[in-house]
């Protein structure tokens, strides 16, 4: 008898001891990486030593889509899950998602809000779902759903760990999409929204080594606006930026989804176009030319303005075998047109086009 009666404050005890080494164990992930998978990965492993369900998952909010997707699911079904997609509103997780509030439900099947399309799909018989919002700022960000866990031992102080352990993870994802929003100022120009000069280095070292490597070419072009002095000039910078903007926007439109363009500095542009040869570099540089004869910048402001380019265009590793020098074998060709006509290309190795 008492055995018993000390053996329910010896596993409350122990419990306790769980939940702080977890909390340790998870605020160490959190301190000493900002990879969000890892982080996220450690926090879910934690749950599931903890609370012991059959399967887990985290489904994050798609918010451009108003819909959830699993970002990370353990158990068979979990291949299957990868392609699932539920909207913000539909089953369990889709009301949490939507109304920001935690779900305790001991039989699915007494709940009109389950899903039976997932049980279906990953041929799952789920019991029971825990389900709980991770929030930042009034937002849900996405939510973590704990299937056929014991529910009689699942009491007010394992909602409020469970709960702790959601912050912990809201946080995690908050820091991350900081940590991004950063690198992104870092590596963009905030005139023009291309990357910058900066990052078109460590851009172009990658592409050297992943050429090198698999016996790729790929192909610079160096892009110089003519005469872009005069709008300054004439207008003012604001409409001067204005017209960057325009016209990297338009050279961008030109491009392939693998392509990169890059604000070089002042007005003048590098395009890199991966596992591309001269002569299908050739065919873009033409294209971005014809763009730039016919389309009328800064119409809607009423100034009509058309703008000319010289472009520079080489070929690695035909023309050079690093980065700088495809640069200044680009440049160099940009300014052979510069230095004459104008509103041309000249390739390296071949010169001005005629």
């Amino acid at each position: 008898m008492n055995e018993a009666a000390g053996s329910g404050p010896e596993r409350k005890t122990k419990r306790q001891l769980q939940e702080v080494a977890i909390f340790n164990d998870v605020a160490k992930a959190l301190t000493s990486s900002l990879n969000l998978d890892s982080i996220l990965q450690t926090i879910m492993d934690k749950m599931a030593e903890f609370f012991r369900p059959d399967t887990w998952s985290l489904l994050m909010v798609d918010e451009q889509k108003d819909e959830l997707y699993f970002a990370i699911a353990v158990g068979d079904a979990a291949e299957t899950l990868k392609t699932v997609r539920l909207k913000v509103g539909e089953g369990i997780a889709g009301w949490v998602a939507r109304h920001g509030e935690s779900l305790i439900v001991p039989d699915v099947y007494n709940d009109p809000r389950f899903a039976k399309r997932i049980d279906e799909m990953t041929k799952w018989k789920t019991r029971s779902i825990i389900c709980v919002p991770l929030q930042s700022k009034h937002r849900v960000l996405g939510v973590i759903q704990l299937i056929n866990c014991a529910m009689e031992s699942f009491g007010e102080q394992e909602m409020f760990f469970l709960h702790a352990l959601c912050d912990y993870a809201a946080i995690a994802i908050d820091n991350a999409r900081a940590v991004e929003k950063i690198q992104e100022l870092t590596i963009t120009d905030d005139c023009t929204g291309l990357y910058n000069a900066r990052h078109l280095y460590k851009t172009l070292e990658a592409e050297v080594y992943r050429s090198a490597r698999f016996g790729y070419e790929f192909s610079v072009i160096v892009l110089d606006l003519d005469h872009f002095k005069n709008v300054n000039d004439t207008y003012g910078h604001l409409v001067g930026s204005k017209l960057l903007q325009e016209i990297g926007f338009k050279i961008k439109s030109q491009l392939r989804l693998i392509d990169y363009a890059f604000r070089y500095g002042g007005d003048e542009f590098v395009i890199l176009l991966p596992q591309t040869d001269k002569h299908s570099a050739l065919v873009v540089a033409k294209r971005i030319q014809e763009m730039m004869r016919k389309t009328v910048f800064l119409a809607e402001d009423g100034l009509n303005l058309n703008v000319r380019c010289s472009m520079g265009l080489a070929t690695y590793p035909e023309d050079a075998k690093s980065s700088h020098e495809i640069i200044r074998q680009a440049d160099e060709m940009m300014y052979m047109v510069k230095n004459s006509s104008r509103d041309n290309i000249a390739v390296a190795q071949q010169g001005m086009l005629k």
